[in-house]
């Protein structure tokens, strides 16, 4: 009884900040005025970048553009049949964050590569990123752009990677397949630390790529439940995270809450159907991946 009413409880804190649908518990995050998000820029970055955030003439480290702008309407709303779609040009670092913390929860939305990037991303793939469980202020990572907080990688090619973003780390199990340098999800593999500190830093590559082609739409969910994570690709798990967590000086903590980050990242992105549902337990498809 105590566990439906925390599911309810739970639901209703979402219903007071969003459109709430009874019938299935699933909560629209996004509408046309952006409103329960909040907008961080930090810099136009250059090429070659080596992670120091931009100077100016005097040599003297520029500020960020900072919260709550929206340079170069760097996010923006676009009605298509009805529903909201968030674009993101991608010209300027930074994210749209929720204004809500959130914990114990499925989220689903679609994600498409638009055709425009920027430097410092001119040569690589087209890239953003669904960033998670993210606490404290903006700039906690190399780019000088984030919260930190957990990755769901969305990138041409990657999408389903695991990154750590400033200390967050966690265990995942993985094997480095024949020929591959990097760690790949394998859910019969042994565990394997992934953070602050690791030979392999904190970096998981998805099991396979699932993607469609591009200009098509593509279906993530992130299933968070305790200290544990899963990641889905048009209905293919590709990554499972557990001991979710992050350094705090010389001690460990835990991150198993937050709010949740898109990611402008140098790339033209557009994301929709972005919905949330809270859970009150880990579903028994998933038990196995940890």
């Amino acid at each position: 009884m105590k566990k439906t009413l925390a599911l309810a409880l739970g639901c209703l804190v979402l219903a007071g900040l969003t459109s709430f649908n009874p019938d299935n518990g699933w909560v629209k995050l996004m509408d046309k005025k952006m409103s329960k998000w909040t907008i961080y820029q930090s810099y136009r970055l250059t090429y070659p970048y080596k992670g120091e955030a931009p100077k100016g003439v005097d040599g003297k480290t520029l500020p960020p553009i900072g919260y709550d702008k929206n340079e170069g309407n760097l996010f923006s709303i676009e009605m298509q049949n009805g529903e909201p779609v968030l674009h993101i040009t991608g010209e300027i670092y930074g994210c749209i964050y929720t204004k809500q913390e959130f914990q114990n929860y499925r989220l689903r939305l679609k994600i498409k590569f638009g055709t425009k990037k920027w430097e410092p991303r001119l040569n690589e793939p087209m890239d953003s990123g669904l960033l998670y469980h993210s606490q404290g202020e903006c700039g906690a990572d190399y780019f000088h752009s984030w919260m930190l907080s957990q990755e769901f990688q969305v990138m041409e090619g990657g999408i389903g990677d695991y990154w750590n973003v400033g200390t967050a780390h966690a265990t995942v199990r993985a094997s480095k397949p024949d020929g591959v340098p990097n760690y790949v999800f394998d859910k019969n593999a042994d565990r394997v630390y992934m953070g602050v500190g690791a030979p392999n830093q904190g970096f998981c590559q998805r099991r396979q790529n699932f993607e469609k082609s591009k200009g098509e739409w593509n279906t993530m969910e992130l299933i968070c439940y305790g200290d544990k994570s899963v990641y889905i690709v048009n209905g293919h798990v590709v990554n499972a995270l557990s001991n979710l967590g992050y350094q705090d000086g010389n001690e460990s903590k835990p991150l198993t809450k937050g709010k949740l980050q898109l990611q402008s990242e140098a790339a033209e992105v557009y994301f929709k159907d972005i919905q949330i549902k809270s859970i009150d337990k880990m579903p028994e498809e998933y038990a196995g991946l940890f």
